[in-house]
């Protein structure tokens, strides 16, 4: 049954509204019969979907549609289309109503051999039609109709027994084994798709030239269809840890206990990763490094087939920079940079604002003294702090020194931010792996780098924050606080901030990248909500355990007032505040600074990834982890703003025809406008 109108499907594409897809139907059709407006088989392929497909290919994909098979689209015929795409079963429900081109629920064996003869699979490796493969599905005398639930069965089989059909003609002796030139030759041709561009590289060299065996050829096709499988392997055998590198026998023993993945596989799986990782003596000393070889779960996603799922984005813009890492020059590197630190300014901005009313609170509970100023204390608590704020001071008193306090987000979360990108890049190496410490030593760096442009906007932010407690004084304004500072003065209480931020950031980005792996799903992917999640929580321990450093950096940046304390550094004021407080006041405002440091921060990079997700630039760089399903090699057409709704997943369905089934249609040499759309006023 068809997805209902404004239900989401398994896939999350929601269906559009009816009268959306009838501005968009009205938009391409330019038949009209009796009053009523169609849509022609190249109004449907070229114009709406933007496909240069040949006359005949247009033909058979606008079938798809054109249930009734009358050779026009109606709308209500666009609209069950739409739904359609909506179903999990989309793209074999799309190649069943292919194949069925009379359109009454069953495929017979002349409207199979129709359209596969019109394929490119057909012309390079021509199949046995009246073999028994074919026979086992439509009898011998190839009488027998087979249903939607029989076909999705036979496409799965069918392009297996292509290859073994190719392997056949290649094995002319009938040895058993085939060149490995052959063996390039059959994958390329019939099993392109199952193919990455790192698989596709190294056909050759994996086999080191040496002829290729049946069960070898039968291996290697299985692991690439199981690839999905493998991932499952091996995150059971890390505990669902993406970056613990693991061995072979270590993989087989998981194997073992999940499927029955053979030991061919897995051999076949390490000679992949490393003949695409492989080094000037790598084949000289293969059996050595193989036996203590592992890999990560980045090889398997360079190793695993694309699927047409993948291919449905909801980018607003998307920039190739360079065409391949091999292009990064310095230049682009620094564009990168900018970059990172533009999106990061905007994501700072954001999570600033969002919290400032707690980071408030916890600033003026840090400054609340006990042991030397006489008198009544100010505030109970944290929440007494904010009623008390906002009873005196108005609601717009907890968003007191907001505006320095923006101008310096900018560049403190958009430096933490691309530092740590910057030196995790430089210290990551060719299989996505990086070390434990070094991404402790991209934390650190992180933190401290920030501090030179952050600590005079902090200084600023806290007298003005701490202002309000003293009625009816004179009011204090920004400019005058930096006059009264001067330049040696705005770094005031900075040897704190060191304290504070290094080891903030070095807790923060470890425990945050780890936490983010751990919620991502198993293609590896982080909703934004996971994202959340991971930045509020490496936040809780991050911020609490530097609430000391913290304490000490508020103390000798605020003025002290008559009769209260004054430091004169950062052990000064350690062992005053102990002496005169006790150890507790070193943890105090931890939970306000908690609240307040642990959504900023989830705010920030959840905001600072989808960012790079919407505004997806590539220069050839690495990604943020999880920010985005692996795409694909292959160039689709750009999106067409009219695919609403089930219509996002009109070209990844017939994509996925073509990948998943190795079933590709003619296309044209060159890319076809499609000059028959009627466009609307």
């Amino acid at each position: 049954m068809a997805t209902k109108e404004g239900e989401e499907s398994p896939m999350h594409l929601k269906r559009c509204s009816t009268e959306k897809l009838r501005e968009i139907f009205n938009k391409y059709a330019t038949q009209e019969v009796n009053g009523d407006l169609y849509m022609t088989s190249d109004d449907f392929v070229r114009g709406f979907l933007g496909q240069s497909y040949n006359e005949e290919s247009v033909k058979l994909l606008a079938g798809i549609a054109d249930t009734s098979k009358d050779g026009l689209i109606s709308f209500a015929e666009f609209q069950a289309f739409e739904g359609l795409l909506c179903t999990p079963d989309a793209l074999y429900k799309t190649a069943f109503q292919l194949f069925d081109r009379n359109g009454n629920g069953s495929v017979t064996y002349s409207e199979f051999v129709d359209v596969f003869k019109k394929t490119d699979l057909h012309a390079k490796i021509p199949f046995k039609l009246d073999g028994p493969f074919i026979q086992l599905y439509f009898g011998k005398d190839r009488q027998r109709t087979i249903n939607y639930a029989e076909f999705s069965q036979f496409l799965h089989d069918f392009h297996e027994e292509c290859a073994l059909e190719a392997f056949r003609m290649k094995d002319t002796s009938g040895s058993g084994f085939i060149s490995a030139l052959d063996f390039q030759d059959i994958m390329v041709n019939v099993k392109k798709h199952l193919l990455t561009a790192d698989v596709k590289d190294n056909l050759v060299a994996v086999t080191e030239g040496h002829k290729v065996s049946f069960p070898y050829f039968m291996a290697f096709n299985s692991l690439l269809n199981n690839m999905e499988l493998i991932k499952r392997i091996y995150l059971n055998a890390t505990s669902g840890n993406r970056t613990e590198p693991i061995t072979k026998d270590e993989l087989l023993q998981s194997a073992q206990t999940m499927s029955q993945i053979t030991p061919l596989e897995i051999d076949i799986l390490f000679q992949l990763t490393g003949a695409i990782h492989q080094t000037g003596v790598w084949w000289k000393r293969r059996k050595v490094i193989e036996k203590n070889r592992r890999i990560v779960y980045g090889d398997l996603s360079s190793i695993a087939p694309e699927h047409y799922t993948k291919h449905i984005t909801t980018r607003l813009t998307e920039i190739k920079a360079v065409e391949s890492p091999a292009d990064r020059s310095i230049f682009i590197q620094m564009l990168e940079s900018t970059y990172r630190f533009t999106l990061g300014s905007v994501a700072g901005a954001v999570g600033a604002t969002a919290v400032y009313p707690i980071d408030l609170v916890k600033t003026r509970m840090q400054n609340q003294r006990t042991g030397s100023f006489i008198g009544e204390v100010a505030y109970r608590n944290s929440w007494d702090c904010c009623k008390k704020v906002i009873r005196h001071e108005g609601f717009l008193g907890l968003y007191r020194g907001l505006v320095p306090q923006l101008m310096g987000v900018a560049p403190e979360k958009a430096i933490k931010l691309t530092v740590n990108d910057f030196v995790r890049d430089k210290m990551t190496d060719k299989q996505g792996q990086i070390p434990r410490w070094a991404e402790v030593l991209a934390g650190a760096c992180a933190g401290g780098s920030q501090v030179i442009f952050t600590n005079p906007l902090e200084i600023v932010k806290i007298r003005l924050q701490v202002a309000g407690e003293i009625a009816g004084g004179a009011k204090v304004r920004a400019w005058n606080v930096v006059r009264e500072l001067g330049l040696f003065g705005l770094y005031k209480g900075a040897r704190a901030c060191l304290l504070r931020d290094v080891p903030f950031s070095a807790i923060y980005f470890p425990m945050y990248a780890h936490t983010k792996a751990a919620f991502a799903d198993e293609e590896g992917y982080n909703h934004p909500l996971t994202l959340l999640a991971a930045g509020a929580i490496a936040g809780i321990p991050a911020a609490s355990l530097v609430t000391p450093a913290d304490v000490i950096k508020t103390r000798l940046q605020v003025v002290a007032r008559t009769g209260q304390t004054t430091y004169n550094g950062v052990i000064d004021a350690a062992r005053k505040i102990m002496a005169e407080e006790g150890p507790r006041a070193f943890w105090k405002g931890t939970v306000a600074r908690v609240f307040r440091s642990s959504p900023q921060f989830g705010v920030t990079l959840v905001t600072y990834e989808l960012l790079q997700r919407m505004l997806y630039v590539d220069f050839g760089g690495s990604r943020p982890a999880g920010s985005d399903v692996a795409q694909t090699k292959q160039e689709l057409s750009k999106l067409n703003p009219d695919h609403v709704g089930g219509y996002q997943a009109a070209l990844p369905m017939l994509n996925g025809i073509e990948t998943k089934f190795g079933l590709s249609l003619p296309r044209f040499s060159s890319t076809l406008k499609a000059s028959s759309a009627k466009q609307a006023s």
